[in-house]
């Protein structure tokens, strides 16, 4: 079998011709191998010789060298993730999903050699890999909703240090220099002003470059320029009349505008002699200029003509229950988070500090509810976070300290359906408390810090406003983000399975010791995918190293809400990073076939699981994961591991040849 990591067998291709390969896929790195393994079985079957260069999560591997380039007759990208495509210019280069590498590798094969000549130019024929083909369901369903996840996932992790060292500037800059005045907090020293004004660059910058990099991962380099110039324009309202932008919300508007307006553009057929200049002047002015003016005139009126209405409609709840006012203020601080419908609240009770601070109140109260609670949900339950969310849940918590509504961004642009809601319950309960106790703030800023400095009358009740709507906010976050995640199952909890002893000679172990025969099945009793996952965790569970079986399941599960990993080919590998347990971990089972959503529509038999602890998720586990991919992929070592009789040493033994 030709293997990813062979050298190109150029003497035994038909025709003298050599192909390449590239395999990516966002989440799941078992997809990556998997797609490389069958594009490399299909060209050996078909006489090529192949050489694939894998990017998994580890890294890039195997990768293609600029001599092979020029030598390669044609290249096949398979991948749902951006792949930079520009080395291959003048090449034939085939852009399809990954999972098209899986399912349909000896078509992509006869098809790359009539493929068009990537121009290197961004609009070449090929396309990219999460460019031109983006919205088009390559590889059948549920590819629209990646792409989409993806993107936004991208401008997500490009915006995330921005709102943290923003917020952290601003956070610090407030602690150590800033004094309340009725017109807000002010600083004394130019030092600090200086300071905080540098954090306010940073949050200037988070919104262009949340809508900049959603635009890049749909349309590639051509749309950063105009996601950008989109998301600046949806954050500031002085350019269409409005006292207040539209916000995070308008930024993943604005971004996914332009991305799929330079896509559009990349589709015209242009003369010769403008290709070249298509990708860095003609695509990003045409959709800057187009894309701005949309907003401006079309978008823009609607949401200054909302935030006009909803200032005229809080005005004429003055006078009603102070309880009421407190919840929908509350509602509206934590809805959009800096958008216009929170700088209507917030403005409308900065308005009305001098003459009824009491409102100003509730809106301080609601103010650092949502990153607080995000903050605290992160330490609640830190299996269903990545690391990279545990670590912005931390910075959350020192912003909202500050009254740094927009640390919660992040959370709400990765999970808009759970955590808004939850922003929501949790400002409503604040802004209600503060509202019954009639606390009043005597600046235009909200957050502890406004009751530290002595701005606050009140200051008991105000920290229990914001405490109990921080806490209503963590846990509405944990059980909506557990919803059909982790439903009690029919027979109770799950119960660890009883320890298998382990033979008595030695090497009782295998893939790099992870794998004991105290965590291998022989035979699964369950029947449905969540129920496998239970059983899988449990039989983890006897290797001593989990110290919570319900958050695997949950972390297993949340795992197989961004893309199954049911590879094909009868083999499934759910997977976690969590806190539930303590070590890494492996565990494997047979099953008479479980729907598990695979590529190639088998059902999996060959079961295998893996937990590392959010800690220790370096490159060990994607290690193991790569090789299992690689190694399964060879149907007499599947069939070995299904024939095997039920003895756990015996399967171990198998799986000793995983390497």
């Amino acid at each position: 079998m030709t293997s990813p990591a062979d050298p190109p067998e150029r003497d035994t291709a038909p025709e003298g011709r050599r192909l390449l390969a590239v395999t990516a896929c966002p989440t799941g790195i078992a997809h990556t191998y998997m797609a490389a393994e069958k594009l490399a079985q299909a060209a050996q079957e078909l006489g090529y010789g192949m050489k694939v260069e894998t990017q998994g999560s580890i890294g890039a591997e195997n990768v293609l060298s600029d001599a092979e380039i020029r030598e390669a007759d044609g290249i096949i990208v398979a991948a749902d993730k951006d792949v930079d495509l520009s080395r291959f210019a003048g090449k034939r280069v085939l852009s399809v999903g990954v999972a098209e590498g899986i399912r349909h590798p000896e078509r992509l094969i006869r098809d790359v050699l009539d493929a068009p000549v990537h121009r290197g130019d961004g609009a070449g024929g090929a396309g990219t890999a999460a460019g031109d083909g983006a919205f088009a369901g390559a590889g059948g369903g549920g590819r629209g909703r990646g792409t989409v996840y993806k993107a936004l996932m991208n401008g997500v992790s490009y915006m995330i240090p921005f709102v943290v060292v923003g917020g952290l500037l601003i956070s610090v800059s407030l602690a150590l220099g800033g004094r309340t005045t009725p017109q807000g907090i002010v600083f004394d020293s130019s030092f600090w002003q200086t300071v905080n004004d540098i954090g306010a660059i940073g949050f200037a910058l988070m919104i262009p470059v949340l809508s900049g990099y959603i635009a890049y991962a749909v349309g590639d380099r051509p749309a950063l320029v105009p996601g950008m110039v989109g998301g600046w324009i949806a954050s500031h309202g002085e350019l269409y009349g409005s006292e207040a932008g539209a916000g995070f919300i308008g930024a993943i508007a604005t971004g996914f505008l332009a991305g799929c307006l330079v896509v559009w553009i990349k589709k015209v057929r242009v003369p010769a002699f403008v290709r070249p200049i298509m990708p860095v002047i003609v695509i990003p002015i045409v959709a800057t200029t187009s894309l701005g003016l949309f907003f401006v005139y079309v978008i823009g009126r609607p949401i200054a003509w909302v935030f006009e209405h909803l200032t005229s409609w809080l005005g004429g709840l003055t006078g009603t229950s102070a309880a009421l006012l407190g919840v929908v203020l509350g509602l509206m601080i934590a809805f959009d988070m800096g958008g216009p419908v929170n700088k209507t609240a917030f403005l409308f009770g900065a308005g009305l500090v001098s003459k009824n601070p009491e409102i100003m109140g509730m809106c301080a109260a609601a103010i650092p509810v949502p990153p607080l609670g995000q903050g605290l949900a992160t330490l609640l339950r830190r299996g269903l976070f990545s690391k990279q969310e545990q670590e912005t849940g931390l910075a959350a918590l020192f912003m909202g300290f500050f009254g740094i509504t927009e640390g919660a961004i992040p959370f709400a642009a990765a999970r808009p359906a759970r955590v808004i809601p939850a922003n929501m319950c949790g400002g409503a309960v604040a802004g209600a408390i503060a509202g019954l106790a009639a606390v009043a703030d005597n600046v235009p800023h909200g957050g502890p810090i406004v009751a530290v400095l002595g701005a606050v009358d009140g200051v008991a009740m105000f920290f229990v406003a914001i405490a109990v709507g921080t806490v209503v906010t963590a846990l509405t976050t944990v059980a909506l983000m557990a919803v059909g995640a982790r439903p009690a199952p029919a027979g109770g909890t799950v119960s660890p399975a009883p320890p298998v002893e382990a033979p008595g000679e030695p090497g009782g172990s295998a893939l790099s010791g992870y794998l004991t025969v105290r965590t291998v099945r022989p035979r699964l009793a369950a029947h449905g995918k969540e129920a496998a996952i239970r059983e899988m965790a449990g039989l983890l569970a006897a290797s001593g190293h989990v110290a919570d079986v319900d958050g695997l399941v949950a972390a297993a599960l949340a795992r197989e809400e961004m893309g199954t990993t049911g590879l094909g080919e009868e083999i499934a590998i759910p997977h976690a990073k969590t806190d539930a347990v303590s070590a890494p971990v492996v565990g494997f089972a047979r099953s008479e076939g479980i729907e598990w959503g695979a590529l190639d529509g088998t059902k999996a038999r060959l079961i295998f699981m893996i937990a590392v602890p959010s800690a220790a998720a370096g490159d060990e586990h994607l290690r193991i994961l790569a090789m299992l991919s690689r190694k399964l992929m060879d149907p007499g070592f599947r069939e070995r591991l299904l024939s095997a009789g039920e003895d756990e040493g015996a399967l171990v033994g198998i799986l000793r040849e995983v390497q």
